[in-house]
């Protein structure tokens, strides 16, 4: 089934790049969770593979303590991403809103993101590397929008400003044209 999904998601994507493809056995090691503890707050999140070979990032956002994230990141090491204008995101949420977060350094201090929402239901989310806009601790900063040849990690991040439970399954994640 799920060799299935995969062509049916590569369909109309001429160009492609795989930044992750999860199977059964991915090694995820280099994913982490990093949760607002690092602030104080009592956000919980875990990421894992499950049965079906898909990565599964789930948990709790708490605002108690001023909390309210959890995040999930994924250091790429350099990857090039010059002839491409998007991220291509193959993944089933909750109908919750998420970030997707880039940077092109991963010593930056500061992350090139967008918010989508998803549908509850498998899908396709385009991301259009151009529309990643420099954000830091929630502030939108004073400086272009993603313009970079390379990025060097990537986060999915969950912060609503509520209390809240959350399931974000993930797929593949590639770069297109």
């Amino acid at each position: 089934m799920k060799f299935l999904l995969s062509l049916t998601f590569f369909m109309g994507i001429t160009s492609l790049q795989t930044v992750f493809d999860f199977q059964k056995s991915s090694d995820i090691s280099r994913w982490r969770v990093v949760n607002d503890g690092v602030m104080g707050g009592l956000s919980s999140g875990s990421f894992r593979l499950n049965s079906d070979g898909y990565a599964v990032f789930k948990g709790s956002v708490s605002l108690e303590n001023n909390g309210g994230f959890t995040s999930v990141r994924y250091g790429t090491g350099r990857i090039s991403v010059v002839g491409k204008s998007k991220m291509v995101l193959r993944l089933k949420g909750d109908g919750k809103n998420y970030q997707f977060r880039v940077k092109a350094d991963a010593g930056d201090y500061y992350s090139y993101i967008t918010t989508f929402r998803t549908s509850g239901k498998w899908e396709e989310v385009e991301i259009p590397l151009s529309d990643l806009y420099p954000s830091f601790r929630g502030r939108t900063l004073n400086q272009p929008n993603f313009s970079n040849e390379y990025i060097e990690e990537l986060t999915f991040l969950i912060a609503n400003k509520r209390n809240e439970n959350f399931e974000l399954v993930i797929d593949k994640i590639v770069l297109g044209e």
